[in-house]
């Protein structure tokens, strides 16, 4: 599905992605994970081509990305970000009905296709005729995950979508989400600094540090195997302190 190849992308001084390799096979959910600055909210947006590279290559299903390509390949792609990023100044039907409508979909095939994401969202009907202003943050998220699918993206590409969220309306959300894409078969690339999360959605987990990948595998070669002692003291981290 991805290809990434020695990719290099550095802001002025600063290197964000140094020489990476990664492959990302079609139907697997891959979770990226590291410290704040480690790069992988910079990954995504490479892969997206939000973001071009200063060198390697990156192919999505063997096609170069690059600015040229990059629009196109997108509407293949579903995207979402931390907070839902929906437009303020649209209820919820017409966020999530914006790209069919200028892919040219039918009226019918339109709300057909929301109805089926709607349901398997579980999203209350009564709410897409709100504003993202009138949304709780968790109703936000479940109508940006819709508005990713609606066009039946072979990739969907997550950063950070359930960190603003309270814990419970999280683990909600974690369970839904995981039921989805199992559902649809989709690819997944999910950016997250929660390794529980990670360990609960993804298949694998590539764990960064100043742009490079420590270690990708399962959670339990992580645990098990740590590639060295920055992978031992993350999990460490992650658990929190211990009470005496």
């Amino acid at each position: 599905m991805f290809e990434l190849q020695q990719v290099r992308c550095a802001f002025e001084s600063t290197l964000a992605v140094a020489d990476l390799n990664l492959r990302i096979p079609a139907g697997q959910t891959v979770a990226l994970i590291g410290p704040s600055g480690c790069g992988k909210s910079t990954l995504l947006r490479l892969m997206l081509g939000l973001q071009a590279p200063t060198a390697g290559s990156i192919t999505f299903e063997g096609h170069p990305v690059t600015p040229r390509s990059a629009p196109a390949l997108r509407r293949r792609m579903g995207y979402v970000i931390q907070g839902g990023g929906l437009f303020p100044h649209l209820c919820a039907a017409d966020n999530v009905e914006l790209l069919p409508r200028h892919l040219g979909w039918t009226r019918q095939r339109i709300a057909d296709r929301r109805l089926e994401l709607g349901s398997l969202a579980r999203i209350d009907p009564s709410l897409w005729s709100r504003y993202p202003a009138q949304l709780s943050g968790g109703q936000a998220q479940r109508i940006a995950l819709v508005r990713a699918l609606m066009s039946d993206p072979d990739v969907l590409l997550l950063d950070e979508p359930l960190g603003a969220l309270d814990p419970l309306v999280r683990m909600e959300l974690q369970e839904e989400l995981r039921d989805i894409v199992r559902k649809l078969g989709k690819t997944v690339v999910l950016v997250t600094h929660d390794l529980g999360e990670a360990a609960y959605l993804a298949d694998r987990i590539v764990l960064l540090r100043d742009g490079s990948i420590v270690q990708d595998g399962g959670y339990a070669d992580l645990e098990e195997r740590p590639a060295d002692d920055f992978v031992g003291a993350f999990l460490r981290a992650q658990r929190g302190p211990v009470s005496a």
